[in-house]
């Protein structure tokens, strides 16, 4: 792995990877590492760039990604180095984040045993330990989601356990960082990478929704009419996201 022209046919990188030549083809097939040079006798090679991105899948495999989330990372340029920074940060702080989630789940379970309904309160403070929500956040949930609303909220985010943490506070932000980044150059919402964002952000969405398209539309209505306080950032005007927002809704237009 010396020479800069080197390349890797698919055999011997399985075995030099400890994979399977079968785990490659597989990766092959669905667009996620594919060997990008021909021999001159015309077979597929693995070239040394080719090698880097494998580094970085087994890397982020290894953080519990899955393969469509590595995808979504890779391709739409997300910096590996820096997500595993942040990861690390992120499990840190769900570390502690852990304890507040046990003691709040363990009274809404009293509650619920003794046959008492949780109240708005009661929700909200478990929203905050699942999803890293703030009181100005809280408050905008409230105004824009039922009780209802507040139980599915929260039952779907408990449902997730400690990666609602990492989807909400690494991925989540990430994803929209680099949309931003594409959006200021000038890229065409209809190309691939933007489009793989808008995608990965809708299944974001189902998983914090349980896929309930009503619950899914409040929550946007708070982010869109409260930025400020969904964001935590008392600066953030109205229309903070309504470029973006628009750039992405082309991007699912056009896929």
């Amino acid at each position: 792995m010396t020479s800069s022209g080197q390349t890797w046919k698919v055999g011997p990188l399985a075995e030099a990877s400890g994979l399977t030549v079968r785990t490659l083809h597989h990766w092959d097939q669905i667009g996620l590492l594919s060997p990008s040079r021909r021999t001159a006798s015309g077979h597929r090679a693995y070239t040394e760039q080719d090698v880097v991105r494998l580094y970085q899948i087994l890397a982020l495999r290894r953080l519990g990604l899955g393969l469509e989330t590595i995808a979504t990372c890779l391709d739409a340029g997300v910096d590996p180095q820096r997500l595993v920074r942040e990861h690390l940060a992120a499990t840190e702080a769900s570390l502690a984040a852990l304890h507040t989630l046990h003691e709040r789940l363990t009274h809404l379970h009293t509650e619920l045993a003794a046959e008492r309904s949780p109240g708005t309160a009661d929700l909200l403070r478990l929203l905050q330990a699942v999803g890293g929500t703030g009181p100005a956040a809280d408050e905008a949930l409230r105004r824009h989601l039922d009780e209802d609303q507040l139980h599915a909220l929260a039952d779907h985010a408990a449902a997730l356990g400690p990666a609602a943490h990492y989807l909400l506070e690494v991925e989540w932000p990430q994803l929209y960082r680099r949309a931003e980044e594409l959006r200021s150059a000038g890229t065409d919402p209809a190309d691939p990478r933007v489009r793989r964002i808008a995608d990965r952000l809708d299944e974001l969405s189902r998983l914090f929704s349980g896929g309930d398209t009503t619950l899914s539309a409040a929550v946007r209505t708070a982010w869109r009419e409260d930025p400020a306080a969904m964001s935590g950032d008392p600066a953030a005007p109205a229309d903070a996201w309504a470029d973006l927002r628009t750039f992405l809704d082309h991007a699912r237009r056009a896929s």
